[in-house]
């Protein structure tokens, strides 16, 4: 509690004698009139007035007194302004961003992260003034706008209170391009509600953003005339231990076996030691205990059984406060071989890279020579999406097929495709060691005699990076994606005769490179390993056979219908539910597929609160959610002021004595 004194020296002199001043008016002397009355009477007459005149007696039966002494000492209090330093909501205009990834579903705060970012809005909500206006959106890895700017305190109570967590991932940048769309938007979209605001002009609004931080930066953003304000959710000291990573493969030394590998993280400041069980349709498996370092990781490995088909569910038997990513699932499936098209004029490296051993096990692989393209059962199949790859060796289709294509030193007949000038000997500087296209391949020491640099369509990347630019890239192409290599491995010199015009072949990642085209552009992942997606992530599904649609069952059994789209093409969305999803075709009562859903994001499992985070050009530092506000006593004293007053009145008026 301080004080701040309103009044001067002389001002208080004047105010200070206001009591004196009435305590004074009660004790004058009394004015009587004089009577004659019987001296029988005489003496008991002086009693009373001596009884009158004392200042006890006038005290004791005088309630208007102190009623007025009372007034005076609330009035002179109020003048010195007492208050306290706290913290109020500032503005006018408010957006509310409030985090719903699996990271908010952590219990360090109770009952969870995300409830109590729930308080903490509804909080702001009744302080708002009947004037003002407020917005709000939830977000994960996608945003949804919960309500449209309106005044109805009521109505965004209703909004916020029916806001759920998500097992999803967290990317705030669809969030603020909605917050900022939505910050000057004319009307509000919910056009039959009677409390919408109607807003004609641009107008400053204040973006309190209620999550832990768990995302990537968001640099190229621009906050305009937003004013953000982050408010971190979470205890300083989370501790959890989380599975981030579960795959299996055939073990390579022993092909009737496989390992499925699981890696844990622990983002919690102490050591851990805990249990981690392997369960196989169901039943267990195996189990081993691992301690894992603060800070650090650790991993596990576990070996299994051949077996056509088969789920998987590793799970950590530690309570910590996240459960999402205490149990990971994963689908042991074969599936059927990709269907690869291999259209040369003659490439007997190429042909040999494609027909190992490994790559029998994914693909089958049928080579034909560039004529086969005019053919009409050829056409046929390219429109039906008959093949899941085809490689186009120094040849080009006239219409693209419906598959993933990789050609090689040509271009596809597709707009935004094209190569410069031929090159003699360039020299790679880089490559994108992440695509899956580029992984275990080394270029530094390739020879290349003549290339062509290639410039992709919007969407596109480069792979391979030389001197002369990009000389392997990759674009989309309406659901398919096409390689591009520009430089042939295979060419005629000056005259017409066919030679290498690369020594990559006889490297050791050239066959590398024709399995990671299998494997990616194939539709197929290496023998036998688990399909897995994030939560919210869309999966394309391949089917054996021409059907027009397919069901989906869900972990929790729930079914779903997917139409086909391009070739045995079906796009399946809703990948929420973390678990095993089962894919069924036609009437086949058993399914022929199934994958998995896994959260599998570090920024997720570890749970401290980032101490800020960057928004466009400006980092904002995490702060309370109330700006800090003097809050002033001195109204409450008037109210009561007023009270008193009334009081004092109503005693005056109706001679009651207390």
């Amino acid at each position: 509690m301080d004080f701040i004194n309103s009044l001067n020296f002389w001002q208080w002199t004047v105010l200070g004698l206001v009591p004196a001043a009435i305590v004074a008016l009660y004790f004058l002397k009394l004015k009587r009139q004089p009577l004659e009355v019987p001296s029988t009477y005489l003496w008991s007459r002086t009693i009373e007035d001596l009884h009158v005149n004392s200042i006890w007696q006038r005290l004791r039966q005088s309630l208007l007194l102190f009623l007025q002494l009372l007034l005076i000492a609330i009035l002179m209090a109020a003048c010195l302004r007492p208050g306290w330093r706290g913290a109020r909501l500032t503005g006018d205009r408010f957006i509310f961003l409030v985090d719903t990834s699996a990271s908010m579903t952590a219990t360090d705060v109770e009952p969870t992260r995300l409830e109590a970012a729930k308080e903490q809005i509804l909080g702001l909500i009744e302080q708002m003034q009947a004037e003002d206006v407020a917005l709000v959106i939830s977000f994960s890895d996608v945003a949804r706008v919960e309500q449209s700017f309106t005044s109805n305190r009521s109505l965004l109570r209703q909004k916020v209170n029916q806001i759920k967590p998500t097992s999803r991932t967290s990317d705030l940048r669809e969030a603020l391009r909605a917050a900022a769309g939505l910050a000057n938007p004319g009307r509000t979209s919910d056009a039959e509600n009677a409390n919408d605001v109607q807003v004609a002009e641009a107008l400053p609004a204040t973006l309190y953003l209620y999550t832990d931080g768990g995302f990537a930066a968001v640099p190229d953003f621009s906050l305009g005339n937003l004013d953000p304000k982050y408010v971190p959710v979470g205890t300083e000291s989370p501790h959890n231990v989380g599975i981030v990573a579960f795959t299996a493969e055939r073990n390579l030394e022993k092909p009737e076996q496989w390992q499925a590998f699981a890696r844990l993280e622990n983002t919690g400041d102490d050591e851990v030691s805990l249990d981690v069980s392997l369960l196989r349709d169901g039943q267990l498996q195996d189990a081993q205990a691992v301690a894992v370092a603060a800070h650090s990781h650790a991993g596990v490995k576990f070996e299994l059984p051949d077996a056509e088909r088969a789920t998987l569910q590793a799970e950590i038997d530690h309570q910590d406060h996240l459960a999402l990513d205490n149990r990971v699932y994963a689908a042991m499936d074969r599936g059927r071989r990709a269907r690869v098209l291999f259209v040369t004029p003659g490439n007997e490296a190429l042909r040999l890279a494609l027909d190992t051993d490994e790559a029998r096990q994914l693909a089958d692989v049928a080579v034909v020579a560039p004529a086969e393209l005019e053919t009409k059962k050829h056409l046929d199949q390219a429109a039906a999406g008959y093949w899941d790859l085809i490689i186009y060796d120094r040849c080009v289709p006239k219409t693209m097929p419906q598959a993933n294509t990789l050609l090689i030193g040509r271009v596809p007949p597709v707009a935004g495709w094209s190569q410069g000038p031929k090159t003699v000997r360039p020299i790679v500087i880089d490559t994108d060691r992440v695509h899956p296209l580029m992984q275990y391949i080394e270029m530094g020491d390739v020879l290349i005699v003549e290339g062509t640099p290639l410039k992709t369509p919007t969407g596109g990347s480069a792979l391979i990076d030389a001197d002369i630019g990009p000389v392997y890239a990759i674009a989309p192409r309406e659901g398919f994606e096409d390689a591009v290599l520009g430089f042939e491995i295979l060419g005629p010199d000056d005259k017409g005769k066919i030679e290498p015009k690369t020594d990559w072949v006889i490297r050791r990642s050239f066959p590398v490179f024709a399995m990671n085209a299998i494997r990616y552009l194939g539709g197929r992942a290496r023998g036998g390993e688990m399909s897995t997606v994030k939560p919210g992530q869309p999966l394309v599904l391949r089917t054996e056979s021409a059907v027009d649609r397919v069901a989906v069952r869900r972990p929790d059994g729930r079914r779903a219908e997917v139409l086909r789209q391009a070739q045995n093409q079906f796009v399946f969305t809703d990948t929420s539910q973390l678990g095993i999803y089962s894919v069924f075709e036609g009437r086949n009562p058993q399914p022929t597929r199934q994958f998995a859903v896994n959260l599998f994001d570090s920024r997720e499992s570890d749970l401290k609160p980032r101490p800020k985070i960057d928004l466009g050009h400006e980092e904002v530092s995490g702060q309370g959610g109330l700006e800090p506000a003097r809050k002033e006593l001195w109204r409450w004293l008037l109210a009561a002021g007023l009270v008193v007053l009334a009081f004092e009145w109503y005693i005056f008026n109706r001679r009651v004595y207390l």
